[in-house]
């Protein structure tokens, strides 16, 4: 499966009809970012299962301000419309792969559980 340029226009239902995207963010100036791409790509043939996406920082600029991406490239990880992973920097064949599988293995009623805990503690810290 080829990957899907995401868009402010078409992110929300791209996220929200798949239950597990992976989403890198990037830009046609950054070096690791060219560097990472050939990987991702790559990674993507081997699970026909999963969306790989991309997000142009230069293009999507509201997109990155809202995920807050500071360092280019960053991946992340939603599942079930929760992101549960996201981590700046060029990650080798073998550690995506790696965090695919994590990724694959989570919990998702736990991760969801855990999310709710630390918004309903978060709301009762507000004054």
């Amino acid at each position: 499966m080829s990957t899907v340029e995401l868009t402010k226009e078409n992110f929300d239902q791209v996220v929200s009809d798949n239950d597990f995207v992976l989403i890198d963010f990037w830009a046609s100036w950054c070096g690791p970012c060219r560097q990472f791409a050939p990987v991702y790509d790559s990674v993507s043939e081997r699970h026909p299962d999963l969306v790989f996406a991309k997000v142009d920082t230069e293009a999507q600029q509201e997109l990155a301000a809202a995920f807050e991406i500071r360092s280019i490239p960053t991946l992340m990880i939603v599942r079930d419309n929760v992101a549960v992973f996201a981590q700046p920097g060029a990650l080798p064949e073998a550690a995506l792969e790696d965090v695919i599988g994590q990724a694959r293995n989570l919990d998702m009623d736990e991760v969801r559980k855990s999310v709710e805990e630390q918004q309903k503690t978060q709301e009762q810290n507000q004054p």
